[in-house]
């Protein structure tokens, strides 16, 4: 039997828990590009989580900004992935 992993988003108020340090941001994309979620879009001069309610709190986004320009803290509302076999 052949076991299926599947990611789902636990519901609630995710709050801001994705901020983005504007005078680091080099707008090279990188967050939306890795985004599994397309969370992540550009406004303006620098990327933004536009879709915060779409995040699973992977952290890609945080890893692969070479800018140091992604804060991630922990959400009030007890959001996040949540995996799940069947």
């Amino acid at each position: 039997m052949k076991l299926e992993m599947k990611v789902d988003r636990y519901p609630g108020d995710p709050g801001e828990f994705i901020t983005v340090v504007e005078d680091r941001c080099t707008a090279c994309g990188r967050c939306e590009r890795f985004c599994a979620r397309g969370v992540w879009e550009r406004v303006g001069t620098v990327y933004r989580p536009v879709r915060i309610e779409d995040c699973v709190e992977c952290g890609a986004c945080w890893n692969v900004c070479r800018d140091d320009a992604i804060v991630f803290g922990e959400p009030r509302g007890g959001t996040g992935v949540r995996f799940s076999y069947g």
